[in-house]
């Protein structure tokens, strides 16, 4: 892990405190340092503080004009192979290794959670995890089927459970034997002349062509599977009895899909929803390991 940045090394001080060094040391969430750090080194990047204000507004003009121009596209038209591409050597070539080591961890967390789930339900539920290794790996579709596996998840779980009579209910002693730290590390991203992007920016730039290149059904789909981590949380709080940790989610009310103008914004905090949530899991398993 690369030093802290200067905002977090410089001394404290009291007429002129550091936002980042109070949120590095604040404990109200459960993320841990390694994490924290990267997450805010980006987020005190030069291009978070002065790329991003311009591209966002740029970022959704486009969703809007893309959705124009697809009226007229036919129905069905998608390039996903071609998109992935694209993602990929987008990150490879333009993004902070900071922010492509928290992409590449999404994919394994999220995995991880919906096998806690499936493992601690109360009736068997198949999961497809996900687990990229280098930024290549993605153009295999995996942002799609991250998406993909999330929604059948749920139909999954539920159609069992209805089938069986069953709910969610409180388990004694979870299995966590599926929640471990993902193998990846920040020195094995690209450190490039021009590997600068910081995360927001990047998931800004990248939602619009993740728009242009897919139909309008997939497109809506992986913008509205945002609003699952309520459904996650929920399904989590139930299996750990802790209702208390679904504060920690704020990607709106699973019923109500929203406009796909904040998609981009709304895919950062359930990165971080992801991260809390695994970072949680990982607490619980460590001290059940210990006996407390």
């Amino acid at each position: 892990m690369k030093r802290l940045p200067d905002l977090l090394a410089r001394d404290h001080d009291p007429s002129d405190p550091s936002p980042w060094l109070a949120l590095y040391l604040d404990q109200s969430t459960p993320l841990p340092d390694h994490v924290k750090q990267a997450w805010l080194e980006d987020s005190s990047s030069a291009s978070r503080q002065f790329l991003l204000p311009f591209v966002r507004p740029l970022a959704r003009t486009c969703i809007v004009l893309i959705q124009i121009v697809k009226a007229f596209m036919p129905k069905g038209w998608a390039a996903s192979k071609m998109l992935h591409q694209l993602l990929a050597e987008g990150l490879k070539r333009l993004v902070s290794p900071e922010a492509n080591w928290l992409v590449m961890r999404h994919f394994h967390m999220g995995g991880q959670i919906l096998e806690f789930i499936a493992k601690n339900a109360p009736t068997p539920v198949a999961t497809s995890p996900l687990r990229p290794l280098t930024l290549d790996d993605l153009k295999d579709e995996t942002f799609l089927k991250h998406d993909l596996n999330l929604f059948n998840f749920v139909i999954r779980l539920n159609q069992t459970l209805r089938d069986a009579g069953q709910r969610l209910q409180f388990v004694e002693k979870p299995d966590f034997s599926m929640v471990v730290e993902p193998p990846l590390s920040v020195e094995q991203f690209p450190h490039g002349r021009w590997n600068k992007v910081d995360l927001q920016t990047a998931i800004e730039c990248f939602t619009p062509i993740y728009q242009l290149f897919l139909t309008d059904n997939d497109f809506w789909r992986a913008a509205n599977s945002l609003q699952l981590d309520e459904t996650i949380g929920i399904y989590t709080a139930i299996i750990l009895n802790a209702p208390e940790h679904l504060i920690l989610l704020n990607n709106k009310h699973p019923l109500v899909p929203l406009s796909t103008l904040r998609a981009g914004h709304r895919l950062v905090v359930h990165g971080l929803s992801t991260e809390m949530l695994h970072a949680l899991l990982m607490q619980l398993k460590a001290a059940q390991t210990s006996g407390h």
